[in-house]
């Protein structure tokens, strides 16, 4: 097979020389593959800080396997720090990473991600680019302990943030919980927040080594896997395989129930949704729904558990899930080394106390589910296994918040008589809205109401929630405000219907009324130019994906990588 760098490499005039020259090949190189790493690893960003650790073991390989490794650097996407989201940049790395495969001579590429959105911006990439490419994530981190108990992260911190604003946790405590957590090291969060959520999908996606989602940061078996990825993208190179071969409907399908099994993150839904208009697959919220309706939960790990992400490594990993769910997953999809889910599973360790079989879940059907109504049109998402039981019929009074620090200030505020049947809106938090969709969406319980003993009420947003976070928290609610949905025309004191056995959310207005209030203008952005300005135009809906407009494929055909014209710069 001809290889697509090639046409760069392949002849003796002065711009084959030249390119030679600037990848300084050797006479022995020049009919190998050219695989690209791409680096996300960052001092920003401590999810993938230690990324940079794994490049040599891809590089050899690489070698290994024939190729010729070509390092080069990538924008890193970390949710600790990026305001005022890293999902605001996601679009914008997927395509910094598909043009940098097409403008160069690249026959594949190992792509290194590990925080939540590196990896679906890296599957998004990949599903454009279409060149031979695998996903090598970076592991989870580490838990110190905390009062003689393994930390989870960002679970544990939002269990201490409502203990210290009921007034339970003192300063020295809260002093005490930075420390260890400071402890962590890079890596992941070691629950099942949204990058294991996303390790998980792209393992089933067929787009990383099969049983490689939560092994350890740092470990020997992370940098065998790396190598083996560095190796497996040159065999792919050489036999013509790309991604889009393996991220059939099948294999979307089967992330989408895989994501239900292990109380996944509400976030890789909208991840999937966009891979899906990417790729020119079938990924509506229905559709969804209907897959998730049957699928329990069968992995024991915070925040709907309560083991951490290493043990489910430990347990079989991926493999292992697969096993479990049996004909729940189409075993003719194929996994990033080529066998098919149905001989991964035979293959893998049975059924244990973190991986459990259908008939011994941690907890029933749904985990996950879509809701409709006439406060969200298009669809809303909720993590059902992460609800509070009583909640999932439910109907109280509006509490509406338009923005982040005025909700922070007013909740705690005791005139405002905020009860614990009421239900909390925040809005103008959607993809448009801030722009970049931040996870506003879990608000605090306010402190009255802690002290009191509640700790959790009915919230309804449209933007995101942390896939480490917890309670009834309805999401993605589209269209949302700043797009003109009926989120925007709520105001305090309308009764809101939400209905989980009936998929339904409603605002209980009479409709003329409802359609009839203006809507608010979205808040007034303080940088809405360059990248934010874009974004904010072309960004869709969240049941879309929140991609932008001109990058999704209706059908696959539709589907153009268009290749560069390769002569003098």
């Amino acid at each position: 097979m001809r290889l697509r760098s090639a046409r760069w490499l392949g002849g003796d005039d002065e711009v084959a020389l030249s390119h030679r020259v600037a990848l300084r090949l050797t006479e022995a190189d020049r009919d190998r593959p050219v695989i690209g790493i791409a680096d996300t690893s960052s001092a920003l960003n401590p999810c993938n800080a230690s990324l940079a650790e794994l490049v040599a073991d891809v590089e050899q390989g690489i070698r290994d396997g024939g190729g010729v490794p070509a390092r080069f650097p990538v924008m890193s996407l970390g949710e600790d720090l990026m305001k005022p989201s890293a999902m605001l940049y996601r679009n914008l790395v997927a395509m910094e990473l598909e043009e940098t495969i097409r403008a160069n001579p690249l026959d594949g590429v190992v792509f290194l991600a590990n925080c939540d959105k590196s990896v679906p911006a890296a599957l998004l990439a990949a599903a454009s680019a279409d060149v031979a490419s695998l996903l090598l994530i970076g592991g989870s981190r580490a838990a110190p302990l905390f009062e003689g108990k393994p930390l989870g992260a960002g679970t544990d911190l939002w269990r201490a943030l409502d203990e210290r604003r009921s007034g339970a946790m003192n300063d020295r405590r809260w002093e005490h919980l930075e420390r260890s957590l400071r402890c962590a090291g890079p890596g992941a969060c070691n629950t099942m927040g949204t990058a294991s959520s996303m390790a998980v999908v792209t393992e089933l996606l067929g787009m990383s080594v099969p049983g490689s989602s939560g092994v350890p940061t740092g470990s020997p078996q992370l940098r065998r896997i790396a190598h083996q990825t560095g190796a497996l993208v040159v065999r792919q190179a050489l036999d013509g395989r790309t991604p889009t071969q393996r991220m059939t409907q099948a294999a979307w399908d089967n992330a989408v129930r895989a994501l239900a099994a292990i109380g996944g993150s509400t976030n890789a839904v909208i991840h999937l949704a966009a891979v899906a208009g990417r790729t020119g697959l079938y990924g509506d919220l229905m559709r969804m729904d209907r897959l998730w309706r049957d699928v329990p939960l069968l992995v024991d790990v915070e925040p709907c558990g309560a083991q951490l992400v290493a043990a489910f490594a430990a347990a079989g990993g991926v493999p292992a899930l697969a096993r479990a769910l049996g004909a729940l997953l189409d075993g003719d999809a194929v996994a990033g080394d080529g066998r098919s889910w149905a001989r991964l599973a035979a293959e893998a360790p049975e059924v244990s106390a973190v991986i459990r079989g259908p008939h011994d879940p941690v907890s029933a059907a749904p985990t996950l589910a879509a809701v409709f109504g006439t406060l969200a049109p298009d669809g809303a998402v909720i993590k059902v296994a992460a609800a509070s039981p009583a909640l999932l019929r439910h109907r109280g009074r509006a509490v509406v918040f338009d923005d982040y620090d005025t909700m922070r200030v007013r909740l705690d505020d005791e005139a405002a008589g905020i009860t614990a049947d009421d239900v909390i809106i925040i809005r103008g938090c959607g993809p448009r809205g801030t722009p970049g969709m931040p996870e506003w969406g879990m608000a605090p319980i306010p402190k009255r109401l802690l002290g009191q003993g509640v700790r959790d009420m009915l919230r309804v947003s449209d933007g995101r929630m942390s896939g480490t976070s917890f309670g009834t928290v309805v999401l993605h609610v589209a269209p949302e405000s700043a797009a003109g949905g009926a989120l925007g025309r709520v105001r305090d004191g309308d009764l809101i219907d939400f209905d989980l056995a009936r998929r339904r959310l409603d605002v209980l207005v009479d409709p003329a009324e409802l359609a009839s209030r203006p809507v608010p203008p979205p808040a007034a952005s303080v940088h809405l130019r360059g990248w934010p300005r874009l974004y904010r135009d072309h960004v869709q809906q969240a049941p879309q994906g929140a991609d932008l407009d001109f990058l999704t494929a209706p059908t696959p055909a539709s589907r153009r990588f268009v290749e560069p014209t390769v002569g003098r710069s």
